[in-house]
């Protein structure tokens, strides 16, 4: 199939660290709307696409040379076999001549063969259903994740991707252009319920003082409207509080006042809350009390002395320095790994020890937090279910809620607790107030600061760290910043406690698994509701 064929293309000279590009020397993309996965169709070339209406759309380019060869002229040090393992194509995708996205494609995007071999290229981008392909996920990650939903707002944009070959050694080296073309994108507006766009109307019996103070609400019906259309996705709860009053309470996607949501890892928090309570009723003499006090860690698989040393500090700062990462799928003691055991206690304290010193090295570790509510249940008078109830949920007038368990029927601080938003929205009051409900002391003032407390650097950017099981990072909102502590799982659930304005917000989604879930919560505290209630 000869791709080479009349086509719109934009060629400049650009100046960039390996040098100018030549006309010459790119090769013209072109962009098709038919199925390409069915060879017997004839290609549909194409210069205009309708977004959200037309179902195909797939690129295709011819190179004058394999990849590899390009790979090779970049790194020409490196062997076949080092090229191919850490170099790929480039992709950048600019709409309105801005660059929104671009994706260095892993080793695995494409075979081993095409690489030495293929110089003719037809990538799938749009498909009517999922595909376990490259380029339908790069699509995907452009769209949900590199910032393409908002840039390819309703109206007519010209998208334009160009496509270069990379290596990344010690240093990310790009090469000259090999494809480039563009494409008129027709996008329509999204259907939605209008219905669902304005502000609903705070009920009744919450349990909080309804506020008085007033609010943008352009901005929350703006946001009511995205989420309608479907661009913020799986939204079920935003609960906002400010100066310790309700201030907004929207539900969305069968979800309701009384709607008991799971929020996964943001229940792991609450384990952090009872080890304070614990220690402050003197069940636990401390946060640097260690795992020997509890398990005679010799019966356990892997022992070292290190493990007896490895604090209740560590377990609540995500730094025990087990081997375990959540993050790592192929790590021994990820999460998913843990599910299927009989005893996940066994599970991590059977793991090894890493080279870390214990309390210095972050990493996210599931298990980790299951064994600190295996020791609060030994700890306290009548297990954990009972204790918690007793001095954190019946306080705060929390009943209506459900527990998942362990295998050995213990409360799972895991992520295994459903509440509902605006009792969530309690829970993060409490740590707003310093500890304190409606003139109650039930939590420490110093564990609160502690908690929410800069403990230990992530590694997810420059201003991320972790306190005791609580997130801590800053937004920044029309030139202020906002420093802000919160509990965070997994489908894009929040508990949002700010330190230096008087706002709580609680966001409850189930958008589980879907990697782009956390930043949309993020584009939505930043560009909706920050700026409605400032």
């Amino acid at each position: 199939m000869n791709f080479i064929k009349p086509f719109h293309i934009i060629i400049v000279g650009l100046v960039i660290a390996c040098g100018i590009f030549k006309e010459a020397a790119v090769a013209p993309m072109q962009f098709l709307n038919n199925d390409t996965r069915k060879t017997s169709e004839k290609p549909v070339f194409v210069e205009d696409f309708t977004l959200h209406s037309d179902k195909y759309l797939s690129i295709a380019f011819k190179l004058e040379k394999p990849l590899l060869e390009s790979l090779k002229a970049l790194a020409p040090k490196l062997s076949q076999e080092e090229l191919l393992d850490k170099g790929n194509f480039q992709f950048s995708f600019f709409v309105d001549n801005q660059l929104i996205y671009q994706e260095n494609l892993n080793k695995g995007a494409g075979t081993i063969d095409a690489k030495i071999t293929q110089l003719e290229y037809t990538i799938l981008l749009i498909y009517p259903e999922r595909l376990d392909f490259w380029g339908w996920f790069m699509w995907l990650r452009f769209m949900k994740m590199g910032g393409g939903r908002d840039a390819l707002d309703t109206g007519r944009h010209k998208l334009t991707i160009e496509v270069k070959p990379y290596v990344k050694d010690d240093t990310l080296m790009v090469g000259e252009s090999l494809a480039k073309g563009s494409l008129t994108l027709n996008v329509e507006e999204l259907p939605y319920d209008k219905s669902l766009v304005p502000i609903q109307e705070i009920a009744p019996a919450s349990g909080w003082k309804i506020s008085n103070d007033t609010f943008n609400k352009q901005k929350i019906t703006a946001l009511n409207k995205k989420i309608a259309q479907g661009r913020f996705e799986h939204i079920n709860g935003i609960v906002v509080v400010k100066n310790g009053e309700l201030l907004i309470e929207e539900y969305f996607n069968n979800s309701h006042r009384d709607s008991l949501h799971d929020p996964r890892s943001v229940g792991k928090t609450i384990a952090s809350t009872i080890t304070g309570i614990a220690i402050e009723e003197g069940y636990i003499k401390d946060e640097n009390t260690t795992l020997d006090a509890f398990y005679n860690l010799r019966t356990y698989q892997n022992y070292t002395p290190k493990k007896d040393s490895v604090t209740i500090k560590s377990l609540l700062t995500m730094s025990s320095g087990f081997i375990g990462n959540d993050e790592d799928y192929s790590n021994m003691g990820n999460e998913e790994l843990m599910y299927p055991k009989d005893n996940w206690v066994q599970f991590a304290l059977d793991l090894p020890m890493s080279s870390s010193e214990i309390g210095a090295k972050y990493r996210y570790f599931t298990a980790g937090v299951v064994v600190l509510g295996d020791i609060l249940h030994q700890a306290v008078p009548h297990g954990l279910e009972k204790y918690a109830d007793d001095k954190l949920f019946h306080p705060l007038g929390i009943t209506n809620y459900n527990w998942e368990y362990t295998p050995q029927k213990v409360p799972n601080t895991a992520g295994g607790i459903r509440l509902r938003a605006i009792d969530f929205a309690k829970y993060g009051q409490l740590y707003k107030n310093g500890g304190a409900w409606q003139g109650k002391q039930i939590l420490s003032k110093e564990w609160v600061e502690k908690s929410l407390s800069k403990q230990i650097k992530q590694p997810y950017g420059d201003e991320t760290y972790y306190g005791y099981l609580f997130w801590n990072k800053t937004y920044t909102v029309n030139g202020k910043r906002y420093e802000v502590s919160y509990c965070s799982g997994n489908g894009g659930n929040k508990i949002f406690v700010f330190k230096d304005i008087p706002v709580v917000i609680v966001i409850t989604a189930s958008g589980y698994g879907l990697p782009y879930m956390h930043a949309d919560i993020d584009k939505i505290v930043k560009d909706y509701v920050l700026p409605a209630i400032l």
